[in-house]
């Protein structure tokens, strides 16, 4: 009920009797007074008049359990939604709970994770306060072939939720890193549990440069913050909502196909890759090609010197700008 009491509030932004609050939750006075100060105890300031009512003082967005609840604006995607103070990891809690029957859609968000991790088993720095840390679980009904490319819908997702909560200008850097300023806000991490032909769970890990911070040396010339370029506190309760908002279109329309064939021209919009030259780093040996944009199978197209398109597939190899990161 505090969320959806806590929803209410910020949609009205204005006082709310008591009596609306006790007849719309069918509770009593004590229970709502109740639910208000609990609220008050995680950080809201709700100003509480006689004879009429609570109101929710426009402040910094708390980042808590029920901030994220009652924003949310899904009809699976975050739903259910559980937050940590402090966590190993998304990832791995994420696991734990697809092996205790959590659903699809079921989100784990933390606040700071102590065994945060990013591709082929780096560390991620994950302090408390600063960013963003979730987790989407999902139970998919199709071939274990398909769910790579699902690291590719949530990374749509992503910068379209951070361009709509912060109006920055994002992109991606093929397959999955999000940029801005040309340089990285945003990791993923994707993993799944399989039998055969049989997925048991996929889980999604997402951590996103949200606050200021200082980076360590060796990544601090091609990693950003979004309060950096933006200039503003970031929203982070706000952020989140807003990616899985994003994140369930674009699974839906992936779902039609079972292809990213329905996300090709958003995909390559923000693909700051397509267009350029890049430097293909195969194991085989680096080359230097044109990138035209994704297949629906989410490989990167390049065109060679000789004109010949080939299709990269992220599992195998990667690209670079030719000046730079990107």
């Amino acid at each position: 009920m505090k969320s959806e009491i806590l929803a209410l509030l910020r949609e009205r932004a204005d006082y709310v009797s008591g009596q609306e609050l006790c007849e719309r939750f069918k509770v009593s006075r004590t229970a709502v007074w109740k639910a208000i100060n609990q609220l008050k105890k995680e950080g809201y300031r709700i100003e509480a008049v006689q004879n009429k009512g609570y109101l929710l003082a426009k402040e910094e967005e708390v980042f808590g359990q029920h901030e994220l609840e009652s924003r949310m604006q899904t009809a699976w995607a975050g739903k259910p939604v559980t937050f940590y103070d402090t966590i190993d990891s998304t990832n791995l809690r994420a696991k734990l709970e697809a092996e205790s029957g959590a659903g699809h859609g079921t989100l784990i968000v933390a606040d700071m994770q102590t065994s945060g991790r990013g591709r082929r088993g780096r560390s991620w720095n994950s302090p408390a306060g600063t960013n963003v840390y979730f987790t989407l679980l999902l139970k998919p009904e199709f071939a274990p072939d398909k769910a790579s490319m699902l690291t590719l819908v949530m990374a749509l997702a992503v910068a379209e939720g951070i361009r709509v909560t912060t109006g920055i200008d994002t992109g991606i850097k093929w397959p999955n890193d999000i940029v801005a300023d040309g340089r990285k806000v945003c990791g993923i991490l994707t993993e799944m549990s399989v039998e055969q032909d049989y997925i048991h769970y996929v889980v999604i890990g997402v951590g996103i440069n949200a606050g200021k911070q200082e980076f360590a040396p060796e990544i601090a010339a091609t990693a950003a913050d979004l309060e950096e370029i933006c200039g503003n506190k970031i929203p982070r309760a706000t952020l989140v909502a807003e990616i899985m908002k994003a994140f369930e279109k674009y699974y839906a329309l992936f779902l039609q196909n079972l292809d990213l064939s329905g996300l090709l021209e958003a995909y390559n919009a923000v693909c700051v890759n397509c267009g350029k030259e890049v430097r293909v780093l195969d194991p085989k040996g680096e080359y230097v090609a044109f990138a035209k944009g994704i297949d629906p199978a989410g490989e990167l197209l390049v065109e060679t010197a000789d004109g010949n398109i080939q299709a990269i597939y992220a599992g195998e190899v990667s690209v670079r700008g030719i000046y730079g990161y990107v």
